[in-house]
């Protein structure tokens, strides 16, 4: 495990309680949403660990004689908020009426990770997400499910943490113990609503002078801290990191044999272009605009879709993975 060479300050247990439970608002100020409405899942709340009590997934079975896909949702919210609770019929009901299954996690947030001293704390998020998959696909003759047919979606870090399934070598360990560890963390898709798809402030500023999304994943959060301060102390350390960047980068992990991904970047005001300064610089297109010159360099599908450049061909993140996992 790589170690950085920069004194990251933890957080006591008393404040991640005030944070996270005592205060109507989340981290950075925002309101809790209400839980949406939504059909009554098969299974609410399964354990898929044990570290955290947010370690859990709600699953709805699609009534099939045949084994179904799945799609999986990740909540956003920065890693830092966000519940799966905030899915609503809207965004389940469809799959279902299509034959796919779906499941909505909940995973550790980066300061749970933090004060479980987890390094980068960005690592107990991906990986949690990577352990409710595996779980999922361990439940197949179970649930019906066909575990080489599963998609992921989400929206700004779950859209992140989607891709970062959707590009990451297979986790699975063939020879543990543990049957649930054995099972593949592969995608066969990903559909994702303004993902950000590089965590290197570097290559970010180069992209979009004004970004300052990241410097918490990697341990930069403290009480009082602004992002942009997270930002510039990331900016600051960033050799000092450079391997937790490159391996939680979905850009970087960019192979031939990658499942296809749908980019979708509702917000985007203005044509992306590379060091033009953005209204909305941590949801920006130029995050999937780069990536996809990634991909399309190694031979795999990419979508980019944003207003002024819709996509013509799939129509919508849930079109395209209705598609995909149709096959």
């Amino acid at each position: 495990m790589f170690t950085p060479l920069v004194s990251v300050r933890r957080f006591s247990a008393p404040l991640i309680v005030l944070l996270l439970v005592a205060s109507p608002f989340s981290v950075r100020g925002q309101q809790r949403r209400q839980p949406a409405e939504r059909p009554d899942p098969t299974v609410a709340d399964y354990v898929y660990a044990t570290d955290s009590e947010r370690q859990k997934f709600d699953f709805w079975q699609a009534k099939s004689d045949t084994p179904t896909p799945v799609v999986l949702l990740i909540h956003g919210g920065g890693w830092m908020g966000g519940d799966k609770t905030g899915y609503g019929t809207g965004a389940i009901q469809p799959y279902l009426d299509s034959g796919i299954s779906v499941a909505a996690i909940n995973y550790r947030f980066i300061l749970q990770a933090m004060e479980q001293n987890v390094d980068p704390p960005v690592k107990a998020c991906l990986y949690d997400a990577a352990r409710a998959l595996q779980t999922i696909r361990s439940k197949a003759k179970e649930w019906n499910l066909d575990p080489a047919r599963v998609g992921a979606t989400g929206g700004s870090a779950g859209a992140c943490t989607s891709c970062w399934l959707a590009l990451h070598d297979d986790l699975a360990d063939p020879k543990s113990d543990d049957p649930i560890a054995r099972q593949s963390t592969r995608l066969s898709c990903a559909a994702v609503s303004g993902a950000q798809t590089s965590l290197d402030p570097q290559q970010l500023r180069e992209w979009i002078p004004n970004a300052i999304y990241g410097g918490h994943a990697f341990g930069f959060a403290a009480p009082g801290r602004t992002r942009p301060q997270e930002f510039e102390l990331l900016i600051a350390n960033r050799e000092k990191v450079l391997p937790w960047i490159k391996e939680y980068s979905p850009i970087e992990l960019v192979t031939s044999d990658d499942p296809p991904i749908y980019f979708d970047y509702p917000r985007q005001k203005s044509p992306p272009k590379v060091g033009q300064e953005e209204d909305d610089p941590t949801h920006s297109a130029m995050y999937g605009v780069q990536c996809a010159e990634r991909m399309k360099a190694a031979g795999v599908e990419c979508v980019v879709s944003y207003p002024g450049h819709e996509d013509t061909t799939y129509g919508s993140i849930e079109k395209f993975l209705i598609t995909k996992l149709g096959k």
